[in-house]
């Protein structure tokens, strides 16, 4: 057995990596307080929670939107998710979400994310996530909200 470092380890006082290429123009950056709750048995916060911290920076950012995002008629799915796990995020603690605008589609969006440390200096995951909205009526896609469309389509 060896006792070299692992060279394909994360190094934990690495810089937070940026935003890969293909992410867009940051859309919205939220902090949040870790919760004892959010811990499981290795005391750092379950990965199950992560998506839970991206679903409630997504609904904060549609919001922040001042128009309607959702309608008796439309409301966005939840297509795809990548979500990429970097580094434990340890507790107690605080982490920022940013979600940025990486592809806007007729009837979807990309929107990629990245949970860092509150100094930005640990990556803990990131990834992207493709909302679809549908016409609650058939199911069928339909076209973007006007203001979702404008935001994250620049």
């Amino acid at each position: 057995m060896s006792h070299e470092p692992d060279k394909h380890a994360p190094d934990k006082h690495a810089p937070a990596q940026r935003a890969p290429a293909e992410h867009g123009a940051l859309l919205h950056r939220m902090p949040i307080e870790l919760r004892w709750r959010d811990l499981d048995a290795f005391n750092h916060v379950n990965n199950s929670n992560f998506m839970t911290y991206l679903e409630e920076a997504r609904i904060r950012w549609f919001e922040s939107l001042g128009e309607d995002w959702v309608t008796d008629e439309t409301a966005p799915l939840l297509a795809a998710v990548q979500m990429n796990y970097r580094q434990p995020i340890p507790y107690p603690g605080s982490i920022v979400v940013e979600l940025t605008a990486d592809r806007v589609g007729t009837s979807s969006v990309t929107i990629g994310h990245r949970i860092t440390g509150a100094d930005g200096g640990t990556l803990h995951a990131d990834g992207h996530v493709v909302m679809v909205w549908v016409d609650r009526r058939t199911g069928r896609p339909t076209a973007l909200p006007g203001a979702v469309r404008r935001v994250a389509g620049g």
